[in-house]
C-alpha cells in the first residue's frame, strides 16, 4: 500500500526501533555475552563477542575461492540487515555457519526490495527500483553482471546453491503489485493479507531453505503458516502510519471493518473508521488471532532438525503477538514501539538463543 508521499509504512517495522540506539548494541552484545558465559553451563554454548560481530558470514566469505570483491558484497549484505532488520539479523545469527552466507543475501535483497519506496523522493522512483530488481533477478539467473553488492552476492549464492527464480520473482512482483495500488483500494478480506503476507515474507524462508540444501515438504508448509503469521503482524503494526498520514487504515480489510462497524462509503468508494479505538482494537484482534492460528499449526509440524533455525523467525512473531496482547490490540499503545518489538533487546536475544538450543520454534 502507497500513500502520495512515497512512504513504505510496510517496512517501518523493519526500521531501527525509536528506542535503541545502534551505538548501544554492541554494549547489549557485551551483556549478552556476560550473561551467556554465566549460564552456559546449563544451556551448554559459549560465544565470544567477535563470534557475533565479525563471525557472522566473514568466515564463509574469506576463503580461496571468494574474491575482494564477493567478500565485500556479503559484508554489505550483512550490514544493510543488521541496520534495516534487526531482529532477523539476530535470527540469522543463530543459523550453522555454512547457511549464513547465503541467508544474509536473501534477506538483503529483502530488505533492499522492501525499502525501494522509502528511499525515494518520488512514488514513481521508488516503483522504478523495484522494477529494476525485477529485471535484476531475470540478469542474475541468466549470470550477467550487475554492479549492485546485493545483487553480486545473490549471484554467488545463485551460482554455488539451487535457489528458485521463482520465490525471489514472486516477491518483488507482490510489492510491485503493492505499490502500484491506490490509498482507497483496500483489501476485500483477511485471505487477500495472507496472500501478500506469504509473497513477500514465506518466499524468503523458502529461499533461505532452499540455500541451505534443505528439501522438506514439512519445512515448506511450516515456512508458509511462519510468512503468513509475520506478515499479518507486520502490517497490523503499519496501521498507526496510515492513520497518522492520511487518516486511513488501508490493511483492515473490508469485511473486517464491517463486520465490527469501522466500514464507511462516500462516493462510492469505502473507507475504514479511525476514531473507533474500539473497534479497531477488535479488528486488531480479529487479524492477529489467525497470526497466532498460524504460528500454532507450524509448530504442529514435525519440521527436519536442519531446518528449525531458518524457522526462529517465529520467535519474533511470537513476541509480537505477546506483546499487542499486553496492549489489548491497540496499534497505537507506544509499548509496541519500545525496544525489539516491545521488549527489551536483551530479553529478546535470550528469548531466541533459548529457542535456538532447545531446536524450537
Amino acid at each position: 500500500m502507497r500513500d502520495k508521499g512515497g512512504q513504505n509504512p510496510e517496512t517501518l517495522s523493519t526500521l531501527w526501533p525509536s528506542s535503541i540506539n545502534p551505538l548501544h548494541l554492541d554494549l547489549q552484545l557485551l551483556v549478552y555475552e556476560t550473561l551467556s558465559s554465566i549460564i552456559s553451563p546449563f544451556l551448554f554454548f559459549r560465544e565470544t563477542r567477535s563470534d557475533r560481530l565479525n563471525n557472522i558470514a566473514y568466515d564463509q566469505m574469506s576463503s580461496v575461492s571468494t574474491s575482494n570483491g564477493a567478500r565485500s558484497a556479503f559484508s554489505y549484505c550483512v550490514q544493510q540487515v543488521r541496520n534495516y532488520d534487526y531482529h532477523h539479523y539476530l535470527c540469522l545469527l543463530e543459523l550453522p555457519q555454512n547457511m549464513r552466507k547465503s541467508a544474509f543475501a536473501i534477506r538483503a535483497f529483502n530488505v533492499e526490495t522492501s525499502r525501494a519506496m522509502d528511499v525515494a523522493s518520488d512514488q514513481r522512483i521508488g516503483l522504478m527500483r523495484l522494477l529494476w530488481w525485477q529485471e535484476s533477478i531475470d540478469k542474475i539467473f541468466s549470470n550477467k553482471l550487475i554492479e549492485h553488492p546485493v545483487a553480486q552476492a545473490l549471484s554467488t549464492v545463485i551460482s554455488e546453491h539451487k535457489v528458485s527464480k521463482i520465490w525471489l520473482k514472486r516477491s518483488v512482483e507482490a510489492r510491485i503489485k503493492d505499490a502500484q495500488r491506490e490509498v482507497t483500494d483496500i483489501q476485500e478480506t483477511v485471505e487477500d493479507l495472507e496472500r501478500y503476507a506469504e509473497d513477500t515474507v514465506s518466499t524468503i524462508l523458502y529461499s533461505t531453505l532452499q540455500s541451505g540444501g534443505i528439501s522438506s515438504t514439512v519445512a515448506d508448509h511450516a515456512a508458509s503458516h511462519i510468512g503468513k503469521a509475520s506478515g499479518l503482524l507486520l502490517l497490523l503494526k503499519s496501521l498507526p502510519y496510515h492513520a497518522n498520514r492520511k487518516s486511513c487504515l488501508p490493511y483492515i480489510p473490508l469485511k473486517v471493518a464491517e463486520k465490527h462497524g469501522l466500514l464507511v462509503s462516500e462516493g462510492g468508494k469505502y473507507g475504514i473508521r479511525v476514531d473507533s479505538r474500539e473497534g479497531l482494537c477488535n479488528a486488531v484482534f480479529e487479524i492477529a488471532s489467525v497470526a497466532n492460528a498460524h504460528l500454532k499449526k507450524a509448530r504442529e509440524l514435525k519440521v527436519p532438525a536442519e531446518a528449525r533455525a531458518v524457522l526462529l523467525p517465529a520467535v519474533a512473531a511470537q513476541v509480537t503477538l505477546d506483546t499487542l496482547s499486553r496492549v489489548q490490540f491497540d496499534v497505537f499503545d507506544s509499548r509496541l514501539t519500545r525496544g525489539i518489538l516491545g521488549i527489551p533487546p536483551l530479553w529478546f536475544q535470550l528469548k531466541l538463543k533459548w529457542c535456538s538450543w532447545r531446536g524450537k520454534y
